[in-house]
């Protein structure tokens, strides 16, 4: 199979091999001027020596030699650097461990025309990928590479997308004009190498400086001049990398065309919506049981437990189900991205998923596909999933013996802790990164307002396009300000030169005014509607009083965060080196403080609420830090154990204020969603009551 590259790729390589050459004969030149720099102080250190030999000469000559042999060193170190890439992470498996899956391996490698991979390893994410360990000598021999499968992809996807992940894959290595890409990626590591890598060089100079005051002299030398060498070389990196990345995108198209020719567009482009969910999820469970390390608690499978909260996740959002797996649209992924700012992402390796789809779409290629679980291809799927969990597990430390959650246990657990964290879907996602807006007042002119309408799905985009504004609009500053270096931008499909994105700004201010005045509008009817059902139900004064306080916090809530700002900054002399005396007067003057931030704590203890998600042993340490004047300093040393105390008060004074404006905006909104319902209810019987038809029994007539 033969794929044409497309002019941008071609384009794009000639520009990162054209960069490549640049870099090339600046390093030859810096190379020969090297050479003559540590051959003159190789000759000058021996004719120091040969002029007076005594011990100064001696080791002045000696030093100035081996200032010469380490910038030498410096420029072709990169020679013998090897990229080994870590593996503990890894479960390798082989053929007769797995032959439905490798038979498929088989299928993808023959259609590519490409290699069988050196060997098949499993990891534990939701990914895949090649891998490879190099030199600078494999520029110039083939290497054969190593292939990664995420479980939690494997778990997530059907045959044929994950016939369609992996062949994207071994796209990147199956044409021929996709080896410029690979030597493209090896001379930038090359670069990096050089740039970057050099704790081993500082660490063999500093081990030299160490066995003489004079050898130090000329270790600084050295250090000096390859720094300046370094600097060149960071110029060149940077020059080089742009091109590179530039290069990287065109190549993930192209792995993608590879993969759609195999396996058809439509399973890349599901699986590619469905993995930031699967990703999501997976990720949820790892959270989930990193707060469960103090009550030693393990998960038995933790991918099982990964599709329950993938197919949670997409109840939730109610999503469509294909092939027993969520259906995410694009339309969908992208409900809640509204900037209408485009612009190259010049240090990206990947294209966005939206241009990989469009790209996609465009081929349509349809493929048969087996539509069946990927876990199918294994023999024991369940079984793999336990021996990886375990893995998962194994570094982690526990003081007692750990003990497996159960399945159902662990789903209610999470089923409860979603709830309790999130806010109703009633509201369909209004409120998720919004606050209520305490400034608007309620409008009498308003009539017949609907739950419905005011959290419509246009309302919420309403929204969420007033987030993209105000984010497009710094972003802009930033260009006009040259923060981000770009020669041109698109903006709601027009094209920008960087003098532009000052005027464009006015242009987004206007838009910004229009649309807040619409949300301002929308809120202040929500306001309206929910104080007309909190009068119909008698609750006015209730719902107008967590209103109330609701407000208040929030208008107070920088004023509460202050005390922390201040003890923070009281404290930082403790990173810093600070004479003995100076000490004592910064914890004296620490006190009153102190004495503001342990009564906040003390009213948060008191609340069971605001302490229900913390460690037991977290809660045991503010208890006994309010409960004692502890002294930080004695005898011109820091007692640390009291340090850590404090340092742990101070740092959860942010966690509690946060969570104190949660709890009272879910409580607005949890009365808000109970007069809803009341109404909903309240009209359902209504209607009930007027269809009902009575019953009229006749009567006999009268004999």
């Amino acid at each position: 199979m033969y794929i044409q590259v497309s002019g941008d790729f071609r384009k794009k390589s000639r520009s990162a091999v054209l960069a490549i050459s640049i870099f090339i004969i600046v390093y030859i030149l810096m190379f020969l001027l090297t050479i003559a720099l540590a051959a003159g102080c190789v000759i000058g250190g021996i004719l120091l020596i040969a002029a007076k030999p005594m011990f100064v000469t001696i080791m002045l000559g000696a030093g100035l030699a081996g200032t010469g042999g380490f910038i030498f060193f410096f420029i072709i170190k990169f020679l013998f650097k090897k990229h080994i890439n870590d593996r503990s992470y890894l479960t390798e498996i082989k053929r007769s461990d797995e032959p439905e899956l490798f038979s498929m391996i088989d299928d993808i490698v023959k259609e590519a025309e490409t290699d069988f991979p050196k060997k098949v390893y499993l990891s534990y994410d939701v990914n895949a990928s090649v891998f490879y360990d190099s030199s600078f000598w494999s520029m110039f021999y083939p290497i054969k590479k190593n292939l990664t499968i995420g479980l939690g992809l494997i778990n997530t996807s059907t045959k044929q997308e994950l016939k369609a992940i992996l062949s994207h894959e071994f796209g990147h290595f199956s044409q021929r004009s996709m080896k410029v890409g690979s030597y493209v990626y090896n001379v930038n590591q090359i670069i990096f190498n050089l740039v970057n890598d050099d704790e081993s060089y500082r660490n063999s100079i500093e081990k030299w400086a160490s066995w003489s005051g004079y050898f130090s002299i000329f270790a600084a030398l050295a250090l000096f001049i390859t720094g300046k060498i370094q600097w060149v070389l960071t110029k060149m990196y940077s020059f080089v990398n742009i091109r590179h990345m530039a290069l990287s995108r065109e190549m993930e198209f192209h792995a993608d065309e590879v993969a759609a020719h195999i396996a058809g567009s439509l399973p890349l482009e599901e699986s590619l919506l469905r993995m930031e969910l699967a990703n999501n999820s997976y990720q949820n469970v790892i959270s989930f049981y990193e707060a469960k390390i103090s009550k030693n608690q393990t998960s038995r499978n933790i991918y099982k437990e990964q599709s329950f909260v993938m197919n949670f996740l997409a109840q939730q959002s109610e999503l469509d189900t294909k092939h027993g797996l969520p259906n995410v649209k694009l339309s969908e992924s992208g409900l809640f991205n509204k900037s209408k700012l485009m612009f190259e992402n010049q240090w990206a390796s990947h294209p966005s998923n939206e241009d990989r789809i469009a790209r996609l779409r465009t081929l349509n290629i349809i493929k048969d596909s087996e539509n069946e679980p990927a876990r199918d291809l294994f023999r024991d799927f369940e079984k793999t999933q336990e021996k990886l969990t375990v893995k998962i597990f194994s570094n982690v430390k526990y003081q007692k013996g750990k003990t497996d959650l159960d399945f159902e246990t662990f789903a209610l657990e999470f089923e409860n802790q979603h709830f309790k964290d999130s806010f109703d879907k009633i509201f369909n996602n209004y409120y998720d990164n919004k606050n209520p807006d305490f400034s608007i007042q309620e409008n009498p002119a308003a009539k017949d307002l609907s739950f419905e309408e005011l959290f419509s799905k246009e309302k919420v985009e309403m929204v969420y396009t007033l987030i993209a504004l105000e984010n497009d609009k710094k972003t802009i500053e930033a260009i006009a300000n040259k923060e981000i270096i770009l020669k041109t931008f698109d903006y709601d499909g027009r094209k920008y030169i960087t003098k532009d994105a000052g005027k464009l700004i006015s242009e987004i201010d206007t838009s910004i005014t229009e649309v807040k005045n619409l949300v301002n509008q929308n809120d202040s009817d929500i306001y309206t509607y929910f104080l007309k059902l909190a009068g119909e139900a008698d609750k006015k004064s209730e719902f107008e009083n967590i209103y109330g306080k609701f407000s208040k916090y929030d208008s107070e809530f920088e004023d509460r965060f202050k005390p922390y700002v201040d003890i923070s900054n009281a404290t930082a002399f403790l990173s810093a080196t600070t004479p003995f005396e100076q000490i004592i007067r910064n914890f004296k003057n620490l006190k009153p403080h102190e004495e503001k931030l342990k009564s906040e704590i003390t009213s948060y203890l008191d609340s069971p609420e605001m302490i229900d998600d913390l460690e037991e042993q977290t809660i045991k340490d503010l208890k006994y830090y309010v409960e004692k004047d502890l002294i930080y300093f004695n005898n011109n040393q820091y007692l640390e154990t009291n340090l850590q105390l404090l340092m742990t008060a101070i740092n959860i004074q942010p966690y509690f204020l946060h969570k104190k404006y949660f709890l009272m905006k879910k409580e607005l909104l949890t009365i808000m969603k109970d007069l809803e319902n009341r109404t909903y209810l309240s009209e359902r019987l209504s209607v009930a009551e007027e269809s009902a038809v009575p019953e009229i029994k006749g009567t006999e007539p009268a004999e």
